[in-house]
């Protein structure tokens, strides 16, 4: 009788430890598992190439939505990304930062990949025409319009700020909101490297 006791002990605990291996990872960031926003990018870099979720398999793609004149939040946010990219040493190499610019009328393909290639040699800029900068925007839920003077072209652009974070699959899994620290956006980049 003991020994069945102890037997069923052991098996519960056995159960219980492999039940909590099987935790879902803590992300910081939140969890967009199962939206389809990765079908929607299909968009010229600023070389001419039609770039997709698919052409950067093995890596975690961070996609955000800006344009070179902005005064805070894209320059922020590339400056962070940098950061992480850095901090993560040989696995900086599997992060692939993306900006799609919302105001394709002035910013030019060079203007651009000189803009982000500034912050960081890796990261690329897409631009689509003002109808396919409207589709993808709606695709990912993106909200973008110009506000100042905009006859005079010199407007600015309020626009959503998050990055949105694919994973080695390419896979939508996390929205990172506007102005999270770089130690949480790195685990989280972290845990999805490691295929959480």
């Amino acid at each position: 009788m003991t020994i069945c006791r102890n037997w069923a002990a052991t098996v519960l605990l056995m159960a219980l430890m492999a039940a909590c291996g099987d935790q879902p990872a803590h992300f910081n960031a939140t969890d967009i598992t199962g939206a389809n926003y990765g079908a929607a990018l299909n968009l010229p870099d600023t070389i001419g190439k039609t770039r997709t979720i698919a052409d950067f398999s093995g890596k975690v793609v961070a996609v955000f939505f800006g344009y070179t004149q902005c005064p805070d939040a894209c320059p922020t946010s590339l400056a962070l990304m940098a950061d992480v990219t850095q901090k993560l040493g040989e696995d900086g190499k599997r992060l692939q930062v993306v900006l799609v610019s919302v105001d394709p009328e002035r910013d030019t393909p060079q203007l651009l990949g000189d803009y982000v290639t500034a912050f960081n040699p890796g990261f690329i800029a897409l631009r689509g025409t003002p109808e396919q900068t409207r589709a993808i925007a709606k695709a990912f839920s993106v909200y973008y319009e110009k506000r100042g003077d905009i006859a005079g072209g010199k407007y600015t652009m309020d626009h959503t700020a998050g990055i949105y974070l694919f994973d080695p699959k390419g896979r939508a899994r996390l929205f990172v909101r506007y102005g999270e620290t770089p130690e949480n956006l790195l685990a989280d980049i972290k845990l999805l490297l490691a295929g959480k």
